[in-house]
């Protein structure tokens, strides 16, 4: 399995990270959970901090393992397969497809020149010419179509997937 591991410094910069995310976060659950305002938040008792702290770092854990799981998808949605996943993570391969179940698709694979691509809930198809070109069409989340890029071509594959996964992050439908 590959190991990924970063430099002390790059830590540094990511706990900085974490930590501006994580106080305004930290500071809003203290000042519903004890009345005080959030300019006010060390005025809690110690343990009140410490637990809304302690509360923060759920909505984040949280938050990052949907945003993991939708980064499987994703990976899973441009061919990457649950042992290169496993990889990455540092798990195994049944470890990955037990983790992010749907994230590979077990259908039949896509004939040569043509594939399907579904992020943020729209749908695009990817086709390739005879000239080796590809080019895509799509429906996003939001019902807008595309039609064949209105000619335009791409040399790759993924090129085409791009695009197509650019307008389908944009004609997304908002969730939240």
């Amino acid at each position: 399995m590959i190991a990924f591991e970063i430099a002390p410094e790059e830590q540094a910069e990511l706990d900085k990270a974490l930590y501006d995310a994580l106080n305004p976060l930290a500071s809003a659950i203290r000042s519903r959970q004890t009345g005080l305002p959030a300019d006010r938040m060390w005025e809690a008792s110690p343990v009140e901090v410490a637990l809304s702290v302690l509360a923060a770092w759920k909505v984040m854990d949280a938050e990052v393992r949907r945003l993991t799981a939708h980064a499987a998808a994703t990976a899973g949605s441009y061919g990457a397969s649950y042992e290169q996943m496993g990889a990455v993570w540092g798990i195994t391969r049944q470890g990955a497809r037990k983790k992010w179940p749907d994230a590979v698709s077990r259908s039949a694979p896509a004939t040569a020149g043509r594939s399907a691509l579904t992020l943020f809930g729209g749908t695009a198809e990817l086709t390739q010419a005879p000239s080796g070109d590809w080019s895509w069409a799509g429906v996003g989340a939001d019902g807008t179509h595309v039609a064949a890029t209105d000619g335009k071509r791409y040399a790759t594959a993924e090129e085409a997937a791009a695009h197509a996964g650019a307008f389908l992050k944009e004609h997304a439908v908002d969730r939240s």
